[in-house]
């Protein structure tokens, strides 16, 4: 008997010639990120077009019954899992257990999440995300007496809400700037997804740090893409192709640079003899890459112990946090 292949996002999202990220949040019909009319509409026929139905059970309005997930380990893959972890030790530290749970970017969850919140002894709601973005938080500003902080996300319309974010910006200008530092004059940005504000933010930093050396920007050196190894591999094999091609490669994020590695040595260019290349995140596969990337680490051990005692403290006052993290250079770098 043939085996029934299951449609899944990523099959959508290479037919409809998007990133997972974007079907995802389409399919969860999310209006945080601002996305084209078009875009929703191809993803949704590309959707039903491959079979694909999600077709969710309606909710019950006198709410539901609650299942507790404990792990015993939270592997950090994703280095915003290091603010989860942190943020379990310092509740802890404080005689408080830290709770997580998954809302999937849809509101109407979140709120009967919340809504079971305020029936409990609750001492604050943390709402946040693994990707840097803005948010919606009007569906949930009326919901609950509770103290509520973000961590990794944000919503300009609500500038009183206590924040805590990575600084794209700062980062990315960090990086940009130790590539100028080790002599690079062509230093190319490779991007994610144009529409995350956390990949703007990356190429404001990166633009900010060739003006502040008096170096011009060549917009062929700046490749967008849609996060995969594939479009990075093919991003980096256009960017040596232009007529005076880069000697330095920022990539938006450590799994990104595995395609620009992949390109560069069927190339055979040497790293960093030839070409440096540069991550960010510092995902565990940075100290694991041959040569060893250089990366910025993300300061999510310090929000998320932060977002936790903000709670714990009983703080009223606004607070904006937004951090640099700290430059990790390796071998890529190092010629």
């Amino acid at each position: 008997m043939e085996k029934k292949n299951k449609v899944t996002m990523s099959d959508i999202a290479r037919e409809a010639g998007v990133s997972q990220a974007t079907v995802s949040l389409i399919l969860n019909n999310s209006r945080s990120v601002k996305l084209s009319e078009e875009t929703r509409q191809r993803v949704f026929s590309t959707a039903l077009s491959l079979g694909y139905k999600k077709m969710p059970a309606p909710h019950n309005d006198n709410g539901q019954e609650e299942i507790a997930l404990l792990v015993n380990a939270m592997p950090s893959y994703d280095p915003f899992v290091d603010a989860l972890s942190e943020a379990r030790e310092a509740a802890w530290r404080h005689d408080t257990l830290l709770t997580v749970y998954d809302y999937g970017d849809e509101a109407e969850l979140a709120v009967r999440i919340i809504a079971q919140l305020n029936q409990r002894r609750c001492a604050g709601i943390i709402i946040a995300s693994p990707i840097t973005q803005s948010i919606d938080f009007s569906p949930f500003a009326n919901q609950t007496q509770l103290p509520v902080v973000l961590l990794n996300v944000y919503d300009r319309a609500f500038p009183l809400l206590p924040t805590f974010l990575p600084d794209d910006r700062a980062n990315a200008l960090q990086i940009t700037r130790h590539l100028i530092d080790q002599g690079a004059t062509r230093i190319a940005h490779i991007m994610g997804d144009n529409w995350m504000e956390a990949c703007e933010m990356r190429l404001e930093g990166y633009r900010e740090a060739l003006t502040q050396a008096g170096m011009p920007q060549d917009e062929q050196l700046v490749q967008a893409t849609n996060w995969s190894l594939n479009e990075t591999y093919r991003a980096t094999l256009e960017l040596m192709k232009v007529p005076e091609p880069p000697d330095a490669i920022f990539c938006s994020s450590d799994w990104m640079t595995i395609g620009c590695y992949q390109a560069l040595t069927e190339l055979h260019l040497r790293i960093p003899q030839d070409i440096l290349v540069a991550g960010y995140d510092d995902q565990r596969i940075a100290d694991q890459m041959t040569p060893k990337l250089t990366s910025v680490q993300l300061p999510y051990y310090e929000l998320g112990r932060m977002a936790v005692e903000y709670l714990c403290s009983g703080e009223d006052a606004a607070t904006r946090v937004i951090m640099a993290g700290k430059l990790k250079i390796r071998a890529s770098t190092a010629g």
